[in-house]
């Protein structure tokens, strides 16, 4: 007999756990040695490019901010006083509460902030309310830094292409 819809879903339900047990698994037992790569990838899509003096990634995501702020500290042995972090939020927000949520979610202490940007939205309430906490601008005041970061980057792409040609530099 065919299957009926429902009969698709009960049986998706009893494959669910088990492909998830196994890429669990899989993404695990790769991670540690993949966490410069992920790094690298996620900095290419998100990071900075233009500024020579300072490594810097801009995103509204905790897990990306907490992903990069552990590639900064344990792939790239950034001393804590190289950090610095700066808030663009809306004219809605609790400055402090952000500032501590951002603190929080990144261990820079809130000294180590630059002043909070605050704006008027001109956004829908929908979208204001999607970003309670704005987005988080990651500093990290080091040329070399950067240099090597771009080095990475350069060789990911050529890697990726096959092609030498990719440089932006």
């Amino acid at each position: 007999a065919p299957q009926t819809g429902l009969d698709l879903l009960r049986s998706a339900k009893n494959i669910a756990p088990n492909c998830l047990m196994k890429t669990t698994s899989e993404i695990r037992s790769n991670l540690h040695g993949n966490q410069k790569l992920i790094g690298i990838i996620l900095y290419l899509g998100e990071g900075g490019k233009t500024s020579r003096g300072m490594a810097r990634l801009a995103n509204s995501d905790p897990l990306v901010i907490k992903i990069m702020m552990r590639f900064f500290r344990e792939i790239c042995n950034v001393e804590e006083k190289k950090f610095r972090a700066f808030i663009h939020t809306f004219i809605h927000a609790d400055v402090e509460k952000t500032e501590k949520y951002w603190s929080k979610i990144t261990g820079i202490p809130r000294g180590q902030f630059f002043k909070t940007y605050t704006k008027p939205s001109a956004a829908s309430l929908q979208k204001r309310n999607k970003l309670p906490f704005g987005t988080l601008d990651i500093y990290v005041c080091d040329t070399r830094l950067f240099l090597t970061i771009t080095g990475w980057m350069e060789k990911i792409k050529e890697l990726i292409t096959g092609d030498s040609a990719t440089r932006a530099l």
